[in-house]
């Protein structure tokens, strides 16, 4: 089967196996946008800041959510704006600096959260209900195995950085000198 794929002009197992998580997630992103806009008036970013603000530590920071949703600041303020107009988040300012926002469900939020969870559960479910157990299960190791190469490669590139950025710092220091 991974021949034929790969005649199909994918080229590379790497890349065939990326396509091919795009076209799911695409798949699964599409049936959540539609079903969330239609049973619940919600679009998939303010789903997943309230989401993300129910996960403990709660409270976060407007920077935290930005980089745990992968998205800008200024996204996440818009749709933070959005949610506070219609009463299912708040904003509480840090006491010490005033410049740093902290964002809270309400009770509405909570509720409307409580109410989606369940339904967004069988959503997914709904969704993969064609896979067994056992392919659902090797599915998600394979995935993690994945997602640990992927955490490993991004150390060393950090680690690789932060090297090449101190001996920028040593060059420059022996030039000023």
């Amino acid at each position: 089967m991974v021949k034929k794929e790969l005649a199909r002009g994918t080229g590379s197992i790497e890349v065939g196996v990326w396509v091919r998580l795009l076209s799911c997630t695409n798949v699964i992103l599409h049936h959540l946008r539609r079903n969330l806009k239609e049973s619940f008036a919600l679009t998939l970013p303010r789903f997943d800041l309230l989401a993300q603000v129910a996960r403990p530590p709660l409270g976060p920071s407007l920077s935290e959510l930005s980089r745990k949703l992968l998205v800008t600041k200024g996204n996440i303020t818009d749709i933070v704006a959005r949610l506070e107009a219609v009463e299912l988040i708040e904003r509480r300012r840090d006491d010490a600096d005033g410049r740093i926002q902290y964002v809270f469900l309400t009770p509405e939020g909570r509720k409307l959260l409580d109410d989606i969870l369940p339904v967004h559960d069988k959503w997914i479910k709904d969704l993969m209900q064609e896979l067994s157990r056992e392919e659902l299960e090797t599915l998600y190791n394979a995935l993690g195995v994945l997602k640990a190469a992927l955490k490993r490669m991004d150390a060393r590139e950090l680690e690789s950085e932060r090297s090449l950025e101190s001996e920028d710092d040593e060059s420059h220091a022996h030039v000023s000198r």
